[in-house]
């Protein structure tokens, strides 16, 4: 049995793997970096907009009744948000959502 497999490897290599196809260059991947670079640099110099953190953090930690929280990103629409992430409370200090970065607190009530 373990002879037809040496034997066949090369054979499903052949397959999987056409002819004259390439895997991306490394050309290819610092001309992508040096765009991505640029484009970052140039939007990080306009300071009269602020970054999206900035803008999340200005947003005060949703309260919640309950140890779990749901989060969804979108507060309205369909299609907008993310995964649903179930978010555990159980901590004092708020607890992020991992998509989205809103926070999320647990209400205690004495």
């Amino acid at each position: 049995m373990a002879t037809a497999t040496r034997r066949l490897f090369p054979a499903l290599l052949k397959t999987l793997a056409p002819a004259g196809a390439r895997g991306l260059s490394t050309e290819k991947a610092v001309g992508v970096a040096a765009v991505v670079g640029s484009h970052t640099a140039k939007w990080m110099q306009d300071t009269s907009k602020k970054s999206p953190m900035e803008l999340i953090n200005e947003v005060p930690p949703i309260k919640v009744d309950g140890r779990i929280a749901v989060c969804e990103g979108a507060s309205e629409g369909v299609g907008l948000g993310h995964p649903i992430e179930y978010i555990c409370l159980d901590l004092e200090a708020p607890n992020v959502c991992k998509y989205c970065g809103l926070r999320y607190v647990q209400v205690h009530h004495h």
